[in-house]
Parts: C-alpha cells; structure tokens; sequence
C-alpha cells in the first residue's frame, strides 16, 4: 500500500525522467513489475517528460533477469511504439545476455546483427563479452574465438575481459594449449593477463593432475606483478592435496599469512578435509590447532569425522586437547564424539580427564 501511495504521489508531482527510473526501481526491486509497468503507461500517456529509454532498459533488465524473454521483447516493442525512445546499446546488450543465459545463442546472435544493420548500433567490448560468454557457456568457445576476431577485424580492440573469459570457455572445454595461445595473444598485444586468467588455467592445470604446470603459472604472476588472490591459493591448495602433497599444502598454509595473503576459512578447510579422509591423522590435528589459533573454526562434519578417528586411532592426548580447544571455540561434537573419547580414556585409566570430559560436555549442553 506505501509503494501504491508513493507511485501516485510521483505521478501528481509531474516527475522528471530521473524521478521516473527511481520510483520505477524501487517497484521492480519490490517484485513490483505492475505498478511499474502502470507507470510506465502514465508516463507516456500524460506526464510531460515521456519515458526515455533509461526507464524502458529498467524493465527490460527485469523481465531478463526473471528470464520472461518475451516481455522483455515487448518492453523493447513498446519503447518502438513510443516515438520518443529507440533502443540502445545497453538494450541490445541485456536482451543478448537473458537471451545466452537461457541457451538461445543463435537468437542473440540474431539480435546482435540486428543491433549492426537495423540500429546501425556500434558494439563495444562489453556487448562482444556477452557474446563471448555465452558461447563459452553453451561449449561453443570456437564461435567465441571467431567473436574475437570479428572484433578485431572491425575495429574494436578486445579487452583483458574479453581474453579472460575466452581463456576461462577453452580451459573448461580442455583446450588448455589454445587457452594458453590465448594467453600469449593477449601479451603480444600489450595486454596484462589479470587474476582472473591466470586462475582459470591455473584451475584446469589442478584439475588434471599437472600441479607442476599451475605452480609454474602462479610464479609467471609473481614475475608480472598480477596479485594472485585467495580463490587461486584456494586452487593450488585442492591441486596440492588432490596429489597428495601434503607438506607443500601445509607449508602454504603455514607462510602464506606471514607474506601479507589472506587465507580464508575455506583454504584451511580444503586441507584438513584431505589430510582427514587420507587418515594423516598427525598432519590434521596439527592444521587444526593452526586454524584455531588463527580464529577459523572447521566444518561441523569434519571435525567430528576427525575426532572419531583419533579415537579410533588410539591417539586419547590429541583427540581430548583438539575436543576442549573446539568447544573453547563455541564447536558442539556430536554425542558420538564425546562417548568415543570417554570409553578410550577409561581403557587407559586417565580419570582425571573423564571428568574434565563430562564436565565439558554437560556445560556444553547446558
């Protein structure tokens, strides 16, 4: 009812076309499309500033975003209709985008002819990366390839994101030689590979097994001064451990912090999870009491998949130190847990720690 009232106090007030496009904003953020579209009619019909295409992309973003294509489509033909606004760039970019993320690649190839000979409109790299994207996601990167060149024979030099997410289509298609011929064209044309490029060979590299070739990838960042962030030391650390090199993961882990990178919850998780399921029993508790003291609390399944198997493992000192310093951390084992380590405890005739044990595990539940 607020937002009804609202429209109508917009609407008396005879509103500028920023007006429009706030109140129209806030309608569709509010699922609102109705009232949205109502003004939009109003709008054309009586307000003295009509809709310019601003107002008429807001819906037409919407309806793509909701993948209703069709009355995106009839947003675009009522903006026609208006007389007093065409379709622009950004039109022609969003429809091409809802048109991808749907599969309906040769459509928006369409549309984006249709964007050179109808509108006459000229694309920039922003239009061509929808494009590009939406052939790497359908599998197609060679038709993402030949967008490429389409950009460079026309004029229109392809930019760090427009490699970036060719590199990324071929690597997941596992094409990595011509995802690195890529990497080279961007070189050679002046262009510095970023984060994000270097990551997506880097990914395919731990992948398949070639943890050699991604480290030698992460050191090219180093030399060309490209700041590699947590998702790539997150992908190296599930290289690493996928390998079973577990001494370079942890002595990652370990230095890592101290030369100014950020690690995450999930670069801990990533190793303990390995070292817990190949049984490096010793290695896992060690990471643990790493993580704790650098204030990372595992994951519930794994910290007490952790704690049955030094249980299991006989190692009743470990498990009980790695119990009291998760519980310190607000961490509730499983009832499993507690009972596993009580029985162990009483066959080694440790009494002293049953009872800081239980007591544990009565405040715990409290």
């Amino acid at each position: 009812m607020k937002l009804v009232n609202f429209t109508r106090t917009i609407v008396r007030e005879k509103p500028s076309p920023k007006a429009i496009s706030s109140c129209l904003n806030l309608l569709v953020d509010s699922n609102r499309v109705d009232l949205a579209r109502q003004l939009l009619l109003h709008a054309k019909r009586s307000l003295i500033y009509k809709p310019n295409v601003c107002i008429f992309n807001i819906l037409v973003k919407y309806h793509c975003k909701k993948g209703d294509l069709e009355s995106a489509f009839e947003v675009v033909k009522e903006m026609r209709n208006s007389k007093y606004s065409y379709p622009n760039i950004i039109t022609y970019s969003t429809l091409m985008d809802g048109l991808c993320r749907n599969g309906r690649l040769k459509e928006a190839f369409d549309l984006f002819e249709e964007m050179l000979s109808k509108d006459q409109i000229v694309p920039d790299p922003l239009t061509y990366n929808v494009l590009i994207n939406g052939f790497c996601r359908g599998g197609k990167p060679d038709r993402a390839r030949n967008v490429i060149e389409f950009m460079k024979n026309n004029g229109c030099c392809p930019n760090v994101f427009n490699y970036s997410a060719l590199v990324d289509g071929l690597c997941k298609a596992g094409k990595p030689e011509d995802a690195k011929g890529v990497l080279a064209e961007m070189k050679n044309s002046g262009l510095k590979p970023d984060t994000v490029t270097y990551t997506s060979l880097i990914n395919f590299f731990c992948r398949n097994g070639q943890i050699d070739e991604a480290i030698e990838l992460l050191k090219e960042m180093k030399e060309n001064e490209c700041e590699a962030d947590t998702v790539t030391f997150n992908v190296i650390l599930g290289g690493l451990c996928r390998e079973g090199r577990f001494d370079e993961a942890l002595d990652m882990i370990e230095k890592l912090p101290h030369q100014g990178v950020y690690l995450n919850k999930g670069s801990y998780r990533i190793v303990l999870n390995s070292l817990t399921q190949k049984c490096e029993l010793r290695k896992a508790n060690k990471l643990l009491g790493l993580m704790l003291s650098r204030g990372f609390v595992p994951h519930y399944a794994t910290s007490n998949e952790l704690l049955v198997r030094l249980c299991k493992d006989g190692m009743a000192d470990d498990a009980a130190t790695a119990l009291f310093d998760l519980v310190d951390m607000g961490f509730q084992p499983q009832l499993d847990s507690w009972e596993l380590l009580i029985e162990l405890i009483c066959r080694d005739r440790k009494l002293l720690y049953v009872f800081e044990l239980i007591d544990e595990l009565v405040t715990a539940n409290s």
